[in-house]
């Protein structure tokens, strides 16, 4: 079977990729941006099979069918709520919602290869479901956090969060007055709280808000460093990997 996925975040794809192998299904082709998927597309043979993630680092990925006829099945991988899915079920689109399990994962797969005509599974309307997702009534983010202290729930609204980082298998938001709190989350949970337009993830460690950015400075091996407005104590590199993509959400 002649698989790709398109995925912006890396760690995602690789970890997408491995689970498919599990499957018995080997996804040599990974892309990870509009621009790069509609190059691909217009060079290669469409694969039978897309993993399509939506939100990507330069647009949705909807955005590579404006320029490319699509000739293949997807299987969406998605953070969004229940109002995109409806769509996605009216319109016969299978669906995975981050993080992805294993089990729903071999369901998708199995539905597809069930599928006599797979190409019948792609007859959608992609304005539709852009226009929903660009609707801001229908996609709701976290607004606060909970945290306890002592014996007592502290609420903290996502406004006062200049960074989410991991430490010590903890992750920990740190606020606009200096504090540090642990939170029941992991950053990879946090992928589907937060709104991509304030929050991007700089690294495997940190999730930085972009109001929180005091300075950019040129760091060693192509590598980026921030300086937030307050003091973390510690510091806050782009990953080389990451750098690219940075630019473009700052942008």
């Amino acid at each position: 079977m002649n698989v790709i996925i398109i995925e912006d975040e890396k760690p995602s794809a690789r970890r997408l990729q491995r689970m498919l192998e599990k499957a018995g299904i080997i996804a040599n082709t990974m892309l990870h941006s509009v621009e790069e998927s509609i190059a691909w597309f217009a060079n290669n043979e469409h694969p039978e099979l897309i993993f399509l993630d939506i939100q990507l680092s330069d647009g949705l990925s909807f955005e590579i069918f404006d320029v490319v006829k699509i000739k293949s099945a997807i299987i969406f991988t998605t953070a969004f709520d229940e109002y995109a899915l409806q769509a996605f079920k009216l319109n016969s689109i299978d669906y995975l919602l981050k993080p992805i399990d294993e089990e729903e994962l071999q369901i998708a797969v199995t539905k597809y290869r069930d599928l006599k005509t797979p190409s019948q599974n792609v007859q959608f309307d992609f304005e539709d479901i852009k226009k929903l997702l660009s609707n801001p009534l229908e996609r709701e983010y976290k607004k606060r956090f909970t945290t306890k202290i002592g014996q007592h729930l502290k609420m903290i609204p996502v406004d006062e969060i200049e960074c989410f980082y991991s430490e010590n298998k903890g992750t920990y938001a740190h606020t606009i007055g200096g504090r540090d709190y642990l939170l029941d989350i992991t950053l990879e949970q946090l992928e589907n709280e937060l709104s991509p337009k304030v929050f991007f993830r700089i690294n495997r460690k940190f999730y930085i808000n972009i109001n929180a950015i005091k300075d950019i400075i040129s760091y060693s091996n192509s590598r980026l460093e921030l300086k937030l407005n307050g003091n973390l104590g510690q510091e806050v590199i782009v990953a080389r990997e990451r750098v690219k993509d940075f630019k473009l959400w700052l942008g």
